[in-house]
């Protein structure tokens, strides 16, 4: 979900009015894809490298979050939507920590869409992470199955699809192992300009694709 800041900047406002706008696009966003039965939409929020931003945003971020996960649990339970999230989420603030900790709770039984928040996430973070894991449990030789059922999306599909906006053609660190055959769309749209008509465009752009996963 990138191109916040700079949105903001083209308006001559400060970074975090450019997040609480990308914030609408989020409820906008994750309503459409609930409604057209998509069945996972994976979020890329805070990276561990975000840390590095001034404290100033960070701070704002994370009262952005403990906001957005209270106004949209209603939202949340009334389309049926599972909230999970992805990275390593006890760094994150206490108060930030201990809502998203409630709203997963609130949100566990749904059977709906599974929405995947990626907070204080990094991709080789995560293969370490279940690297690690496997070594605790005594593991001396793994496999792709073994590192797949470590890993924070344990149990989820591979990514059809990794839509990137603001025009970045790069994955910054997000996703590196479940993204091996995914298909990229990037579009030059900022974050909180994109729309559902811009979702859809990505989505008519990937069904015409033929995927061969590595064969003929």
């Amino acid at each position: 979900m990138d191109g916040n800041g700079r949105w903001a900047k083209k308006r001559g406002l400060s970074r975090i009015f450019g997040h609480r706008a990308g914030v609408k696009t989020v409820r906008t966003i994750v309503e459409a894809c609930a409604g057209m039965g998509i069945e996972v939409l994976t979020l890329y929020a805070f990276s561990t490298e975000n840390w590095l931003r001034p404290k100033g945003e960070i701070s704002g971020l994370m009262s952005i979050l403990r906001t957005y996960l209270r106004r949209e649990l209603a939202a949340m339970m009334k389309n049926n939507i599972r909230l999970r999230a992805i990275g390593d989420t006890a760094q994150l603030p206490r108060a930030a920590h201990e809502e998203l900790r409630n709203t997963v709770r609130a949100t566990e039984k749904n059977s709906g869409m599974l929405l995947n928040l990626a907070l204080n996430y990094g991709g080789r973070q995560e293969i370490v992470h279940a690297v690690n894991a496997l070594l605790a449990q005594g593991a001396k030789k793994v496999n792709e199955q073994l590192i797949a059922g470590h890993l924070f999306t344990a149990g989820q599909p591979d990514p059809d699809l990794l839509i990137r906006t603001s025009g970045e053609m790069r994955i910054s660190n997000f996703m590196l192992w479940q993204l091996a055959y995914s298909e990229l769309y990037v579009t030059p749209t900022l974050w909180p300009d994109f729309t559902t008509n811009d979702l859809c465009d990505a989505i008519r752009d990937y069904q015409k694709r033929e995927r061969r996963f590595g064969g003929i």
